[in-house]
């Protein structure tokens, strides 16, 4: 009755929007929730409450008021909230009112002026460079000197 995102079998169907054909999912954790372990998600997670552990999904929107006291990983990440730990994202985006505490990695960065990070910042590229390949030593049996 007030609920008109539920299958014909009564289940929750994901809230998606439509790209291609295709759905995508997109979960919310609003800030009444507060999640005590590890969380993974394939799908793209909008994080207003709080996270205790640590935290990977495909594409990661924190609120201001969204926390996470672990470890971040997303491809694309914008966070808004607190995040003590690491964070790793290839492509993120820092807004003014984020506070992070711990090193962060990333491929492609923007941070708005106001936004504060207590940590190490750490360029990945997105291939390995190539290992330098050894030089070549000839080896020369010692010399013996006759009298």
């Amino acid at each position: 009755m007030f609920n008109n995102n539920r299958g014909r079998d009564g289940a929750p169907t994901p809230v998606g929007t439509s790209s291609g054909g295709g759905k995508r999912i997109f979960s919310v954790l609003g800030a009444d929730v507060r999640v005590v372990g590890n969380v993974s998600a394939t799908a793209d997670l909008h994080l207003d409450g709080t996270i205790e552990g640590d935290l990977a999904c495909a594409s990661l929107v924190q609120g201001a008021e969204g926390r996470v006291i672990g470890n971040v990983r997303a491809e694309n990440a914008r966070l808004a909230g607190t995040v003590e730990g690491s964070v790793s994202a290839r492509t993120l985006t820092i807004e003014r009112s984020a506070r992070i505490a711990g090193d962060v990695e990333y491929e492609s960065i923007e941070m708005e002026t106001g936004a504060r990070i207590d940590g190490r910042l750490r360029h990945a590229d997105a291939s390995p460079a190539p290992s330098p390949t050894p030089a070549l030593v000839e080896v020369l049996p010692p010399v013996i000197e006759s009298r």
